[in-house]
């Protein structure tokens, strides 16, 4: 199981797994499973603790929040409110993959803004070639105007942040939204409207949404039972064309997070999602190569499981400056610049492109593709740039042909992976 421990930041951050050197990649895992948490952890200062909690404690409740976060093994755990008890915390939590501590809260008691809480974004590996963008957000809280419209720029923030840079991706948004769907001020519903994302309590309640202008159907301060009543921290979710992503329930851990004495750890009841995905039949995405500069681009939304390739074309000198997918269909796809030496290479009937090769390398601190090598089921090659000592082969599933292309691109190609259809059925209708 994937396992990764995430405290807040209030920027933007991009983490994936690298990829070794020089692999070559089999047979991909067609289905699995996770969950996610969101945890509030109370992190200020004692003087500023809603508890009233004295120093001495706020140790003892980070500690055996740390504690539970290991013994429930959770998958991925979005943290917020991490500031002056962070050591603490990451001492008795054994998740092997964090990210930077934000820096601790000077006391102040001044309100919040988007300098103290913002969103974090990260592209998790969760298997070969299956990637969800997972976001870590702390909107700002208060029920003044002023707080309302912050709050409402904070969401909307991040749903155009997911429009640019999450196109044709799956995605997770999880965490405290300081937003109510009863509160008529809040736009929380954004993620829904805007961005196609379910929310996963709404879901787990038969898709009942709390009307706006009702009173708040606020939870108590201790464990839970049912999951009725309706708290800030929430987990929003999608698929993709090639990644169907379903919750497959939606909890209150409350009861996980308590201290010796049955006392709530934390002010925020952690909320957890357990997740399954599938490969969607007749598409599939290789992994992602290289750096992670440039902009986003993503041809997924733009192919379908009967799609096939007319042509391709690589462009390059000492690096891949560019690629050119045609479909027979007749959609173009062009990513990068307009450097280097250009190769065509027109596929036969019944031809497709089964296997990549990627090198990349370092250009002025920026890592970026260098080399590429596509190869046909019938052994033709077409190749741009030169090879590097970090390179990996992208092998297409049997009877699965490139048809698209995903990652990073600007003046050269930076990010790299590939997008897979069906080409024929093995032992069928393949030769």
């Amino acid at each position: 199981m994937l396992r990764r421990s995430i405290s807040f930041l209030a920027a933007v951050l991009l983490c994936s797994a690298a990829p070794n050197p020089n692999i070559t990649k089999h047979a991909i895992a067609t289905s699995g499973a996770f969950n996610v948490l969101s945890l509030s952890v109370n992190g200020l200062p004692d003087v500023l603790d809603p508890f009233n909690a004295p120093g001495a404690q706020k140790d003892r409740n980070t500690k055996y929040m740390g504690i539970a976060l290991s013994h429930y093994d959770y998958g991925v755990v979005n943290v917020q409110k991490d500031f002056n008890y962070h050591k603490i915390l990451y001492q008795h939590d054994n998740h092997p993959f964090r990210t930077k501590f934000s820096g601790r809260s000077d006391g102040s008691g001044v309100a919040m803004t988007l300098e103290t809480t913002g969103f974090t974004f990260m592209r998790v590996r969760i298997n070969e070639g299956v990637y969800i963008d997972m976001i870590n957000l702390h909107a700002d809280d208060g029920i003044k105007p002023g707080d309302d419209k912050a709050r409402r720029w904070n969401i909307r923030q991040v749903s155009e942040f997911i429009t640019a840079n999450s196109v044709g991706n799956a995605v997770i948004v999880f965490g405290n939204t300081n937003s109510r769907y009863t509160r008529s001020e809040d736009n929380v519903g954004l993620f829904t409207s805007q961005n196609g994302l379910t929310d996963a309590w709404v879901q787990a309640n038969k898709g009942k949404v709390p009307a706006a202008g009702t009173d708040a159907i606020v939870c108590p301060k201790e464990a839970l039972s049912n999951i009725s009543c309706e708290v800030v921290d929430k987990v929003f979710y999608r698929g993709s064309p090639a990644i169907n992503l379903d919750s497959l329930g939606f909890f209150y851990d409350t009861s996980r997070f308590l201290s010796p004495k049955g006392k709530m750890l934390t002010d925020h009841h952690p909320v957890r999602v357990d997740f399954e995905y599938t490969l969607r039949n007749g598409l599939r995405q290789s992994d992602l190569y290289g750096g992670p500069h440039a902009t986003w681009f993503n041809d997924l939304p733009s192919v379908h499981p009967l799609s096939k390739l007319a042509f391709i074309v690589l462009c390059g000198a000492s690096r891949l400056d560019s690629l050119v997918l045609k479909l027979e269909s007749g959609e173009i796809f062009t990513h990068g610049g307009s450097g280097g030496d250009c190769y065509l290479l027109l596929l036969r009937p019944k031809e497709y492109i089964t296997s990549v090769k990627l090198c990349w390398g370092k250009k002025r601190a920026h890592t970026r593709i260098f080399y590429a090598r596509a190869s046909t089921n019938t052994g033709r090659p077409i190749r741009a740039g030169t090879t590097t000592n970090y390179c990996a082969i992208a092998n297409a599933p049997a009877g699965y042909g490139v048809v698209g292309a995903y990652g990073k691109a600007g003046d050269e190609m930076d990010l790299l992976g590939f997008i897979y259809a069906q080409q024929c059925v093995v032992g069928k209708l393949c030769n």
